[in-house]
C-alpha cells in the first residue's frame, strides 16, 4: 500500500503518475520480470516489466506502457479516466483546476443524473424479484427468454411497475428533484401536465459506459404496445452515437479474445454472454457510427458482424462496411442460419459449438460484399457496374495500401475484372476520399501541411524565396556555412512531394533517428564547450564553460537550418518535447531534493565511521576525498537516471495511442554501435557517443535533403532538355554543379564527426 504521508501530499494528477510510477519502481526493485501477458492469451511468458524505466511490454502483442497506461489497457480507460480510476483506489483526492461557478454547477448536475440512474436502476432490479408485478410479468418472461439468474445480476435487469407514476412517487419520496429524472427521461409530462413513468409495465436494460456507471435505459414492452421497445433521449450522460450496450460486461473479454462480436440486440448479447461468448456488444438496433467504432478499437482491431442469414440480415451486414474499413479494423461477417438470431443460436448451441461454427463460417467483409452484389446483380449490366463500383469503394477506404492491393487480386478473381482495372479504379476513388478527408480536417481546423510544392525551375530568385540569405553560393566561402545554405534552400516537408504514407517517405527512417535520441535523451547534456564571454563585473572578456543538452542541439540546428520534420506524428512528438521543459526541471528539482537528502545521510554516516577508526590525518583526507568522489559520482549517476527516464515515461503514457505506440518503441528498440567504438573489446554505451551520433544523424537527415533537391533538378533538366532553352539548361546544369559540391562537403562534415563550439568543424 502507498503511504498515508504519501497520499497526503498529492495534489494534482501529475503527482498520481509519479507516486504510481515510484510505487511500482519499489515494488520491482531488484529484477526484472517476466510473465503471462494479460493482453492475449499465451502460455508462454512474454510480458515484461523493467523495473528502471517503469515499463511494462508484451514482446508478443507489442502492448505496453507506464504503469497508467497499463490501467488504460487493461479497463479500457482514456488517460483522464485512468488516473481517476488511480485517484478512487488510492484514496488520493485530485484538484485538477479551481472550477468556475457555471462549471461546478455542470458538475453537480451531471453528478446528479448518475445517482438518479443508480438509484432506478436499483429500485427497477429490486421491483423485478420482490414485487409480485414483477415476478408474474417481467421475471416469467425473462425466465421464458432462457435468462438466468447470473446473467440478470452481471446486466442489472430490471423491471418497471406498471402503475402511472408509481417511480415518479418514490422518487419524490427519496428526495430526487424530478426535473433531474425528467433530463434523463426516467419521467415524463403528460398534455395534462401530470408526470408519468416512461418506462412502466417494462423489462429495463440498464445501458453502462466504459468505467460501469448506469447512462441510460432501455424498456421491452410486454403488452403489445404500439413501441416494442424505447430508449432514454440523449442526455448529458447519454450520446447514443457513442455508445454500445454490453461494453463494461465485455470489455475485458474482448481484450483477451483480441475479438468484438457485434449483434444488433439485448437479447442476443445476453444469450451470448451467456453461452460463454462474452466478448459482445451490440448497437442497440442503430447504425454503426465513428463514435461506437472508436470504442471497439480501444480494445480490439478484430471484429466480427453477426447477423440473420435473411436478406434483412444480409442488408445489415452490408451497412456501416466503409467507416469500419476507414477505423483499420479487421471485419468479418457470419451470417447465421434461416430462422435464427444470435440469442436463439446461442441457446441451441454451447460455447465451443458456437466458436466452431464461428471459424468455420465467418467471411471477410469484402470477399462477403463481392460475392452477395454479385449474385444480386450477375445477368444485369447497369447493376453489376453499380455493384462493382460500390465493392471499389469500399477497397478505397482501406488505409493500408498492402491490404487494398491483396484485396485488389481477390476481387479480380471474384468479379471477373482485370486487376488493372480495379486497381486504378480504386486508386482514383482513394483520392478522393484522401481529399475529403483533408478538407475535413480543415474545417475542423486541424493543421495541415501545405500544398505540395516544387522546386521552379523559372528562376534562381523563385528557387531561393524572398530570403537574401538563401542565393547558392557556387565556390569558396566556409563548408559548413554554404551547406546550410543548401539545406535551406533544398525541399523539407513542404517542399518535397509527400508520401502516400509516412514509411514511404525517403525521409521518414532519418527522421525517426533523430527522434529517437531526442525520446531517449532529450534533457540530458551530452557535450561541454568554452566559449568567451563579457564579464557583468569587469567588462572584460572571460571564459565560460556551457552544455549542450539534446533536445536544445536538434532545435538549435532545425532553426538554423530552416528544417522540420516532415512525418506528421514525429513533428507532433517533437513539439511535445519542446514544451515538456518546465514539468521535467521541475521534477528533475524535487527528485534531486531526496537524492541530496540520501546523499547528505551518506555523508554523516561515512564521517562517523571515520571518527569511530584510527586513522591517520592522512589517511583520512584521503578518505574524505574518495568519499566525495562516490557522492558525486551517485548524484551524476541519479540525474542521468531521471533525465533518460522522464521523456519516455510521459510520452508513454500520452492520451495519443500513435503516440504512445512510438515512443514505446523509440524507447525499447535496440541500437548497435559500430564497430569503431569498440574499447579493449568492450562496447560503448550509446550516451557516451551523443556527440558523435547525433550530429552524424542529423547530417544524414540534410543530406537526403539536398539529394531530393538534386533529383528535383535533374527532374526538371531532363524535361527541357532539347527544347532550345539554352538560358535555362545552363542555369539548372550550374545550380546542379553547385548542389553536388555540396552534398560532398557535407559528406565530409558527416565523416569528420568534430563539435566545436556546440557545432560541426
Amino acid at each position: 500500500m502507498i503511504d498515508h504521508a504519501t497520499v497526503e501530499k498529492i495534489k494534482n494528477t501529475a503527482d498520481i503518475v509519479e507516486v504510481v510510477s515510484d510505487y511500482v519502481h519499489l515494488i520491482r526493485r531488484g529484477a526484472n520480470f517476466m510473465g503471462l501477458c494479460p493482453f492475449h492469451n499465451e502460455r508462454t511468458p512474454s510480458f515484461s516489466v523493467n523495473k528502471q524505466r517503469n515499463f511494462c511490454y508484451c514482446f508478443s502483442c507489442k502492448k505496453g506502457g507506464s504503469p497508467v497506461h497499463f490501467i488504460m489497457e487493461k479497463e479500457g480507460l482514456s488517460y483522464h479516466e485512468a488516473l481517476l480510476h488511480l485517484a478512487k483506489k488510492y484514496g488520493i483526492e485530485v484538484v485538477e483546476k479551481e472550477l468556475t461557478d457555471e462549471e461546478r454547477a455542470r458538475q453537480s448536475e451531471r453528478e446528479a443524473m448518475f445517482v438518479a440512474n443508480e438509484w432506478a436502476m436499483r429500485k427497477m432490479e429490486k421491483d423485478l424479484t420482490d414485487t409480485e408485478e414483477g415476478r408474474d410479468i417481467g421475471l416469467q418472461y425473462l425466465t421464458q427468454r432462457g435468462v438466468t439468474d447470473e446473467a440478470m445480476k452481471a446486466f442489472h435487469l430490471g423491471y418497471a411497475i406498471d402503475r402511472g407514476n408509481e417511480l415518479t412517487e418514490a422518487a419524490r419520496r427519496a428526495g430526487f428533484n424530478l426535473d433531474v429524472l425528467k433530463s434523463l427521461g426516467l419521467v415524463g409530462t403528460s398534455q395534462q401536465g401530470r408526470e408519468y413513468d416512461r418506462f412502466r409495465g417494462r423489462v429495463i436494460f440498464p445501458i453502462l459506459n466504459t468505467a460501469g456507471k448506469v447512462i441510460a435505459f432501455g424498456g421491452r414492452d410486454l403488452k403489445g404496445g404500439l413501441a416494442k421497445y424505447i430508449n432514454s433521449p440523449e442526455s448529458n450522460l447519454y450520446k447514443k452515437s457513442n455508445e454500445l450496450y454490453g461494453i463494461f460486461q465485455a470489455k475485458s473479454s474482448i481484450v483477451n479474445e483480441d475479438k468484438c462480436f457485434l449483434v444488433e440486440g439485448y437479447m442476443d448479447v445476453i444469450g451470448m454472454w451467456q453461452s460463454g461468448m462474452k466478448n459482445v456488444v451490440a448497437s442497440s438496433g442503430t447504425a454503426l457510427t465513428d463514435g461506437q467504432i472508436a470504442m471497439i478499437h480501444r480494445f480490439t482491431d478484430n471484429i466480427t458482424l453477426i447477423y440473420d442469414g435473411d436478406k434483412a440480415g444480409i442488408k445489415a451486414a452490408l451497412r456501416g462496411i466503409d467507416m469500419l474499413l476507414s477505423h483499420r479494423l479487421n471485419v468479418k461477417v457470419l451470417l447465421l442460419p434461416d430462422n435464427d438470431d444470435p440469442d436463439s443460436f446461442a441457446r441451441k448451441h454451447t460455447s465451443t459449438e458456437f466458436k466452431e461454427y464461428v471459424a468455420a463460417h465467418e467471411t471477410d467483409i469484402i470477399r462477403f460484399k463481392a460475392k452477395v452484389m454479385l449474385d444480386e446483380v450477375r445477368n444485369d449490366p447497369h447493376n453489376r457496374i453499380e455493384a462493382i463500383n460500390s465493392v471499389v469503394s469500399s477497397i478505397a477506404h482501406i488505409p493500408d495500401p498492402v491490404s487494398r492491393d491483396v484485396y485488389v487480386q481477390e476481387c479480380s478473381l471474384i468479379l471477373g475484372i482485370p486487376e488493372a482495372t480495379i486497381a486504378q479504379s480504386v486508386a482514383t476513388a482513394r483520392r478522393s476520399i484522401t481529399e475529403a478527408q483533408r478538407r475535413e480536417r480543415t474545417r475542423r481546423d486541424f493543421p495541415t501541411q501545405a500544398a505540395d510544392q516544387t522546386i521552379s525551375g523559372s528562376s534562381s530568385e523563385k528557387a531561393t524565396g524572398d530570403d537574401p540569405t538563401a542565393q547558392t553560393p557556387l565556390s569558396g566561402g566556409n563548408n559548413a556555412n554554404q551547406v546550410k545554405q543548401t539545406v535551406k534552400q533544398a525541399p523539407s516537408e513542404t517542399t518535397v512531394k509527400k508520401a502516400a504514407r509516412p514509411e514511404a517517405n525517403p525521409l521518414y527512417p532519418l527522421e525517426r533517428n533523430v527522434l529517437r535520441y531526442c525520446v531517449r535523451y532529450a534533457f540530458l547534456k551530452f557535450y561541454t564547450y568554452e566559449t568567451e564571454v563579457i564579464s557583468p563585473e569587469t567588462g572584460l572578456p572571460e571564459k565560460e564553460l556551457r552544455s549542450l543538452d539534446v533536445l536544445t542541439y536538434v532545435n538549435d540546428e532545425l532553426s538554423e537550418e530552416k528544417m522540420s520534420f516532415s512525418v506528421d506524428i514525429f513533428a507532433q512528438i517533437f513539439s511535445m518535447l519542446i514544451e515538456m521543459r518546465p514539468a521535467f526541471d521541475e521534477y528533475l528539482a524535487s527528485r534531486m531534493e531526496s537524492v541530496e537528502e540520501e546523499l547528505e545521510s551518506a555523508r554523516k554516516e561515512a564521517y562517523a565511521r571515520i571518527r569511530q577508526s584510527s586513522m591517520s590525518m592522512e589517511e583520512i583526507s584521503r578518505e574524505e576525498k574518495k568519499l566525495e568522489s562516490e557522492l558525486s559520482s551517485r548524484r551524476e549517476s541519479a540525474v542521468r537516471e531521471y533525465t533518460k527516464e522522464y521523456p519516455g515515461r510521459i510520452l508513454g503514457s500520452d492520451e495519443n495511442a500513435e503516440v504512445r505506440r512510438i515512443a514505446l518503441e523509440l524507447v525499447l528498440e535496440k541500437h548497435h554501435l559500430s564497430n569503431i567504438y569498440l574499447k579493449a573489446g568492450n562496447m560503448e554505451l550509446e550516451e557516451d557517443r551523443l556527440d558523435v551520433l547525433l550530429v552524424r544523424a542529423i547530417d544524414e537527415w540534410k543530406n537526403e535533403i539536398i539529394n531530393q533537391s538534386i533529383n528535383e533538378l535533374f527532374r526538371q533538366f531532363r524535361e527541357i532538355s532539347g527544347k532550345g532553352n539554352t538560358e535555362e539548361e545552363q542555369r539548372l546544369q550550374a545550380e546542379l554543379t553547385s548542389r553536388m559540391e555540396m552534398r560532398t562537403r557535407l559528406a565530409k562534415c558527416i565523416g569528420e564527426r568534430i563539435l566545436f563550439n556546440g557545432r560541426r568543424k
